[in-house]
C-alpha cells in the first residue's frame, strides 16, 4: 500500500505510527511544513525502510517562512528526492498571507531547478494559480494532494500530466467522489493526510489507505489487489525519472 502524503511528525507518537505503517506494509511519504521540521525529523526517519521524508514549505506556515527557512530549503533540495508539502492556500485560513505564499511557492519551484522530484502540492482555492506557476517554473509532473477545486481546473491539471492523491475523506463525500471518478486511472495515487482526518472517533493511520484502495476498486470495477497494482505502477512512473530504487532500504 502507498501513503503518498502523511504528516508523521504531527502524530502524538510519530515513531509508533511509523512502526505501525511498516508492520502493515505501507510505503509512506512523510511531508513536512518547514525545512527546520525536515531537519528535526530526518534522524528519526532514517531507521525506517519504507518511509521517505519530504522537504516542505507549507502555505499555511507562510508567516514562518523566514530568510533562514528559505535558505535551508534551497540548500536541502539536493539532499532529498521528495518535496512537500508546498503550494498555495487562498481559502479564508490562508488569505492574509497570500503574497508571502506566492513568493515562497515560486521560490520553492525555482529551487528545484526543473529537476525531477516527487512533489506533493497543496492547492486549496488556488488551483488555477498553482497550475500557472507550475507551467512557468516547474514543467514536471507533480501530485495534487486532496484536490478540491473545479472540474475545469481538474481537467487542465490532467492535461498537463499531473497526478492526484486520494484519501478516505474524498471517497466518502459526493464532491470528492465526483473528482475521483473523473481521474484517469494512471494518474491516481493514495494518501492518508494523517493526522488531519478522523475515521469516526479514530485518528487516521497510513494503513487506512486500504479504504481508498477498496473504493477505487469499486469505481474501476476491479478487485482491491488490482487497484493496488495500478497505484503502485503510477507511483513507479513518477519515481523512475529520479533514477533511484526508492522502495529499497535507505532514505533520500
Amino acid at each position: 500500500m502507498l501513503d503518498t502524503h502523511c504528516h508523521l511528525d504531527l502524530y502524538p507518537d510519530p515513531t509508533r505510527t511509523a512502526l505501525n505503517a511498516e508492520s502493515a506494509g505501507v510505503f509512506v511519504v512523510c511531508v513536512t511544513n518547514l525545512p527546520s521540521a525536515f531537519l528535526a525529523a530526518r534522524p528519526h526517519v532514517r531507521k525506517f525502510k519504507r518511509v521517505r521524508l519530504a522537504l516542505g514549505l507549507h502555505p499555511l506556515s507562510a508567516e514562518l517562512h523566514t530568510d533562514n527557512e528559505l535558505s535551508q530549503f534551497k540548500k536541502l533540495v539536493s539532499e532529498t528526492s521528495f518535496i512537500g508539502e508546498i503550494g498555495l492556500d487562498f481559502s479564508r485560513e490562508g488569505r492574509d498571507t497570500r503574497d508571502k505564499q506566492l513568493f515562497s511557492f515560486r521560490f520553492a519551484l525555482r529551487s528545484l531547478c526543473k529537476q525531477p522530484k516527487f512533489v506533493t502540492i497543496h492547492s486549496r482555492q488556488a488551483e488555477s494559480t498553482v497550475l500557472d506557476l507550475l507551467r512557468e517554473e516547474y514543467p514536471q509532473p507533480v501530485v495534487f494532494h486532496w484536490y478540491s477545486g473545479t472540474l475545469n481546473n481538474l481537467d487542465s491539471a490532467i492535461a498537463d500530466g499531473h497526478f492526484f492523491s486520494i484519501n478516505p475523506a474524498m471517497v466518502r463525500s459526493p464532491k470528492g467522489r465526483a473528482i475521483v471518478e473523473r481521474l484517469p486511472r494512471d494518474k491516481t495515487l493514495t494518501e492518508s493526510d494523517g493526522p488531519f482526518i478522523n475515521l469516526g472517533r479514530k485518528r487516521i493511520e497510513p494503513s487506512d489507505v486500504r479504504m481508498v484502495d477498496e473504493a477505487l476498486a469499486k469505481i474501476w470495477n476491479v478487485d482491491a489487489a488490482a487497484a493496488r497494482q495500478i497505484i503502485a505502477r503510477n507511483f513507479q512512473q513518477l519515481v523512475t525519472p529520479l533514477k533511484k530504487n526508492l522502495l529499497k532500504s535507505g532514505n533520500d
